[in-house]
């Protein structure tokens, strides 16, 4: 089962898209338990979400709160909310700007190897960003999509963070398109002190549509997943 269905769920709150990837993810889940419990075979569903979230930071559950450098009161003045969650990777934000993809995806139906499925994720982006002209790439031990590694003026473009229970993912990726950078300035992004980041607005000097962005990032997910989005 390679289809994918494509849902573009626009601006919305963080908390309201994290309750809904939950629901998916648990539907499909439950799905596989039925067909184990019952020796049946019903195919089970591929998702991805697209989605922009007003500003928020969020925690992995391996994360050190002390990277957030802001209390309560000052996160209201910045119009920004902060949730701890349940996918790996330490601290993040996600605003405006940003393209957000979560794919909810069983992957029995494609490949049964995490390491393999976020270095596709990080592929996927990384191919994107080359049509822009933007080398980017991996660095070591640090997940996520990187320009500039190896140097002294290495920044992150987009972070990963994902959550997996008996091969069904949810969270996903962030990619600063056109993202106020200054939002990061609140946190130690990742965990990882002395990097900075950056966006693609930054990188070229201008703003880039959000939905010839999200294309390109459909065109090179499909290729290298070898699926098909509905």
């Amino acid at each position: 089962m390679k289809k994918i269905k494509l849902i573009d769920l626009g601006l919305k709150d963080y908390k309201e898209t994290w309750d809904y990837q939950e629901v998916l993810f648990q539907e499909t889940i439950d799905l596989k338990i039925e067909n184990r419990k019952n020796s049946t075979n019903y195919k089970t569903p591929n998702y991805f979400l697209f989605v922009e979230h007003p500003h928020v930071y969020t925690l992995g559950k391996s994360g050190d709160m002390n990277n957030l450098l802001l209390n309560e009161k000052q996160l209201t003045e910045k119009g920004a909310t902060f949730y701890k969650i349940n996918r790996g990777g330490d601290i993040t934000y996600h605003g405006p700007g940003q393209i957000i993809g979560y794919p909810i995806l069983d992957l029995d139906n494609f490949l049964t190897d995490i390491h393999k499925y976020l270095r596709f994720l990080e592929e996927v982006i990384i191919l994107t960003l080359d049509e822009y002209g933007l080398k980017a790439g991996r660095s070591e031990g640090e997940t996520g999509v990187w320009l500039g590694v190896g140097t002294p003026f290495a920044r992150k473009i987009c972070a990963l963070g994902v959550r997996t229970s008996r091969w069904v993912t949810m969270h996903g990726f962030a990619l600063n398109v056109n993202t106020n950078l200054g939002y990061f300035d609140n946190i130690i992004p990742c965990g990882i002190k002395g990097k900075s980041v950056t966006s693609l607005e930054a990188e070229l000097n201008m703003k880039v549509p959000l939905e010839e962005v999200k294309e390109k990032i459909l065109k090179h997910f499909s290729q290298l997943f070898e699926a098909e989005f509905e």
